[in-house]
């Protein structure tokens, strides 16, 4: 683990705002991600915030080609403000790498970020106040989605509710956040057990979990971060492997009594077929079914 010291760049207008209430941002890295991307989406959750966060947390997945090394080398020399990467040899997957993040992030609030997304720059000054208050222990956003063929600010929104018992009422059916866009209270994630290994629904699940723990949560309506979409994505969310995801996960949701021996049954029809189906037909049933409840 290294720690980077501030960079140079002066803070922008907004980043005395809120100080006394000190927020890292983790970000997770690994071999498949882009350079150039990561790049971009490392500037636009700091140093192009109003409100800069306190700490990149850099989580390296396993080892990295030659270009994102150099991104890494960058983070730990303060080129995107103080930082702390954390790196694991081998390549462990999303939620133990995140679980060590979220462990090792130093201050009490934690936001996250990908490598392939853009963060607005009013998206931590809006978030920080709601969950430094109390008003909020997990907070999300909208997302609008962009592509290399659709540039930000111009593709499809991504809904969720907004309210707690709006976003309660919702939890049985779909993921009432998007992971990108959340800000949360660290220790309210840890004693709900934080992330713990379910291929990419390591997200719902704690999100479950801090909500039958009491966690107080909300949506902002605003875009805060632009999410890139393309077929690989759709692709990632299909076959046999996710759905085995599903299907743990539903069981629990239904020992948990979140979800009835009924509801438990539609769910897991519904998954099965939307698993199975081509990339192309997921993504506009994902429009269809998701998107329009949310």
């Amino acid at each position: 683990m290294t720690r980077a010291a501030s960079s140079d760049a002066p803070a922008g207008p907004d980043a005395q705002a809120g100080s006394d209430a000190a927020f890292s941002v983790i970000v997770p890295l690994w071999s498949g991600d882009r350079a150039d991307r990561a790049r971009a989406a490392l500037a636009s959750a700091t140093l192009e915030q109003h409100l800069r966060p306190s700490t990149l947390v850099l989580a390296v997945d396993g080892p990295l080609p030659a270009p994102l090394e150099e991104v890494v080398h960058e983070v730990g020399a303060g080129v995107f403000g103080p930082a702390l990467v954390q790196r694991h040899e081998a390549h462990r997957g999303l939620a133990p790498v995140l679980q060590d993040a979220l462990v090792a992030a130093p201050d009490a609030i934690v936001a996250r970020a990908d490598a392939d997304d853009l963060c607005r720059p009013e998206r931590f000054a809006l978030q920080l106040p709601e969950v430094a208050s109390g008003r909020a222990d997990l907070l999300g956003a909208t997302l609008q989605e962009f592509s290399d063929e659709v540039p930000p600010g111009t593709g499809p929104l991504r809904h969720r509710p907004l309210t707690h018992e709006e976003i309660v009422a919702y939890l049985p059916t779909h993921s009432p956040f998007h992971h990108p866009a959340v800000m949360m209270r660290r220790e309210v994630a840890l004693a709900a057990g934080g992330y713990r290994e379910l291929d990419h629904l390591e997200d719902y699940w704690l999100w479950e979990r801090m909500i039958l723990a009491g966690a107080r949560c909300a949506n902002r309506p605003e875009v805060l971060v632009d999410y890139r979409v393309d077929e690989a994505l759709f692709a990632r969310r299909g076959g046999w492997r996710m759905l085995a995801s599903d299907v743990r996960l539903q069981r629990i949701f239904h020992a948990d009594r979140v979800t009835t021996r009924r509801e438990m049954l539609r769910n897991l029809a519904r998954r099965t077929a939307y698993r199975l189906v081509p990339g192309t037909v997921r993504r506009l049933a994902y429009r269809l079914l998701v998107e329009r409840r949310g």
